[in-house]
């Protein structure tokens, strides 16, 4: 007894605990230390792109009136005309467009695969909507761009077949997946004691979908909606490939038009830094950053009321 009361009240013992405590402490105090500069510094990054963006995109306003900039159609960078409201009415439509098509079918397909698809089938379902999210842009772009201009000029009869119908069914491919994947998550994340209620007061399987799940999901299949018009709005190189790229409002669904997007990569590259032109463009980007980061507050809203 003797032995083993002097082998816990042994100094080295207690010195050994210290340590290990010490030591323990000091990683949790630096792994803590970590994150928060690891937080600060991204912060500190977006920081400094909205600064960037909109200091630089502000000077347009050293030569162009904020109406003119904001509420007249004439791009005309050679003589010096700077509207950019068929770029803004251009990006509006296609993205209203793309969502008026995308959002039914999406959220179709969200719940196909969690209220009626059999397991085998689930299991196939999500993976593959998985991997349609990480295809490349540019290879919508390109399959659009060969085969469905092709298609849609010999069906309507235009001349060349890029322009706004184009754009929104390469646009409609590529946010089906998001808006599915995460409507799906939504829908799944329904508690099953609301179904099973619905079913034991004779409510039919539409009944159930349409009156307890589409209600109980709705912040999550708004936030998978906001998500794809975020990356409808902010999508470039698939955009550019198929719209047609001409600064004109579209007189029909196979007109040539051009977006935010596709006019800034179009015309960045050879305008110099310290140009009107040059500045123009980065208030568009900065416009898009706006835009951008309102919808990220949106969500975020919707996500603390119950999502």
């Amino acid at each position: 007894m003797g032995k083993l009361e002097n082998e816990v009240l042994s100094p080295h013992l207690f010195s050994n605990r210290n340590f290990k405590y010490m030591t323990r402490y000091f990683n949790n105090r630096l792994f803590k230390l970590f994150c928060l500069l690891s937080v600060l510094f991204l912060g500190l990054v977006l920081l400094s792109i909205i600064i960037f963006i909109g200091r630089t995109g502000l000077l347009v306003f050293k030569d162009v009136s904020f109406k003119e900039f904001f509420f007249t159609k004439t791009w005309e960078p050679y003589d010096n005309k700077f509207g950019i409201a068929t770029f803004i009415l251009g990006t509006l439509e296609l993205t209203g467009l793309t969502l008026l098509l995308a959002a039914p079918i999406s959220i179709g397909i969200a719940v196909f695969t969690a209220e009626i698809a059999p397991n085998w089938l689930k299991r196939i379902l999500r993976p593959v909507l998985d991997l349609l999210v990480g295809i490349p842009s540019i290879v919508y772009g390109y399959l659009g761009l060969t085969i469905l201009i092709p298609v849609i000029r010999k069906i309507t009869g235009a001349p060349v077949g890029d322009g706004l119908l184009a754009a929104a069914i390469v646009l409609i491919i590529m946010v089906l997946p998001t808006i599915s994947s995460i409507s799906d998550d939504a829908i799944s994340s329904v508690p099953q004691e609301l179904k099973e209620a619905s079913y034991a007061l004779g409510g039919t399987r539409m009944q159930t979908i349409f009156k307890v799940i589409f209600p109980a999901a709705a912040p999550g299949i708004f936030t998978a909606v906001i998500l794809g018009m975020a990356r409808a709005i902010g999508e470039t190189m698939a955009v550019v490939m198929v719209i047609g790229n001409t600064p004109q409002l579209a007189s029909n669904l196979w007109t040539p038009t051009a977006v935010l997007t596709s006019n800034i990569v179009n015309q960045i590259i050879d305008v110099e830094f310290d140009s009107t032109w040059n500045y123009a463009l980065y208030m568009m980007a900065f416009l898009l950053l706006l835009i951008s980061n309102l919808l990220i507050v949106i969500i975020r809203k919707l996500r603390t009321k119950g999502v």
